[in-house]
């Protein structure tokens, strides 16, 4: 597929579909442009799109002929349950398919008690969240789960975390599937309705990146909360590696700190020294009640001086990290997200960041902090389910079944 135009005779629905939602064509004479195309078979392709409900027909501006009819993707005509599980809460909404919330629920949650009890609860939110929604049970498309660990993005499965004890290998698709599924009283006839899982940093990148920096080819977006995590998303794509492990900078050792158990069980992580966790750790040993990154985010802001001295140390430990980052992706942006994202470690980044890195590997970089907060992990989640099932291959799938 070239950059203007791509095969003729072989463009898909969903491939139309493709051009139609990246905004490269939402008239007919510019698909036919883009695609090589007949008229006739533009006709055609856009039918069985308007027949699965996928598009919306506005009237465009005129420029001084009959105003021409702007094909646009109904982000209406669907929705998604999004799920962002943290390590003591987690929320869920549904959302449409362009990332607006239509309801939101947040409770407490500790992911320590294992899949089977986490997911189980989460599905029990459903019913009620899907209500308030105002949408019907039908109307869900999809399910995306936002969790705190590494993921094999093929198997949707957990591997190795060190903070989701019990979790590793665990089949979440099809136990959330089967929660989602009794939940919603539906039977073994009914589809499966598809459920995607991937690592919260990714998620937090891919959401971010879409809502604001788009026109970033490089974009790096740095997690830090009770674990330390990176998300990265290369020319509008998120980077996962070969099974899922890209962005685990958490887990990179620091020389000097071979005393610093980490989670993972070894020694001098990045993890054990600078996240929301460890500063907890030695907050309560200066007699503080803190034990996660959400304690730690209160004191911060409540201007603890003891709060604010150890969140910029860890920003500098982190920033340390970052210089080889930063050297090795030369990104455009890079976000700092999560509960410690605030002036005190945005500060010690900073300092380090600029100090050590060469000019030229800084030159053209934003340091910025997260503009959807909370939700980030929620919007994320959902847009994971909405790249997926509206890729070109999986649009054309569904359109075969929706015909049949």
């Amino acid at each position: 597929m070239g950059a203007s135009m791509m095969t003729s005779s072989q463009v898909s629905a969903g491939e139309l579909l493709q051009l139609i939602r990246s905004g490269r064509a939402n008239t007919r004479a510019g698909l036919q442009r883009a695609t090589g195309l007949s008229r006739s078979t533009v006709g055609q392709r856009l039918d069985l799109l308007n027949q699965a409900g996928w598009l919306r027909h506005t009237t465009g501006t005129s420029t001084g002929g009959r105003p021409s009819d702007r094909i646009v993707f109904d982000p209406t005509h669907a929705s998604v349950i999004a799920l962002d599980l943290e390590t003591r809460h987690a929320r869920a909404a549904v959302v449409d398919l362009a990332g607006t919330i239509l309801a939101e629920h947040t409770g407490p949650m500790d992911i320590s008690e294992g899949p089977e009890p986490v997911l189980d609860r989460l599905a029990g939110w459903f019913p009620d969240l899907i209500a308030a929604a105002g949408v019907p049970p039908a109307h869900v498309c999809g399910i995306g789960l936002s969790v705190p660990g590494p993921v094999d993005w093929e198997s949707g499965r957990v591997i190795e975390p060190p903070i989701m004890p019990g979790w590793d290998r665990y089949p979440i698709r099809e136990r959330l599937q089967k929660a989602y599924a009794h939940q919603m009283g539906t039977g073994p006839e009914d589809e499966a309705v598809p459920v995607l899982v991937d690592n919260d940093a990714n998620l937090m990148a891919l959401a971010e990146h879409q809502a604001n920096h788009r026109d970033c080819s490089a974009f790096l977006l740095l997690k830090v909360s009770t674990g330390i995590g990176a998300g990265v998303v290369i020319d509008g794509n998120l980077f996962r590696g070969v099974d899922g492990g890209a962005g685990d900078i958490g887990h990179i050792r620091l020389h000097d700190r071979p005393d610093a158990l980490c989670m993972c069980g070894s020694p001098g992580c990045l993890a054990a020294v600078a996240s929301g966790r460890a500063i907890a750790r030695e907050l309560s040993a200066l007699g503080h009640d803190t034990t996660s990154g959400r304690d730690v985010k209160r004191l911060l802001n409540e201007g603890h001086p003891d709060a604010i001295r150890l969140a910029r140390e860890a920003g500098r430990r982190v920033g340390e990290v970052l210089v080889t980052v930063v050297t090795l992706l030369n990104p455009g942006v890079l976000m700092i997200a999560g509960e410690l994202s605030g002036v005190p470690f945005l500060t010690g980044v900073r300092e380090l960041l600029y100090q050590r890195a060469m000019p030229r590997a800084t030159a053209n970089l934003q340091v910025v902090t997260s503009r959807l907060g909370d939700h980030a992990g929620l919007i994320g989640a959902a847009a994971m389910v909405v790249e997926s099932l509206y890729s070109p291959a999986r649009a054309d799938a569904r359109l075969d079944r929706l015909a049949r």
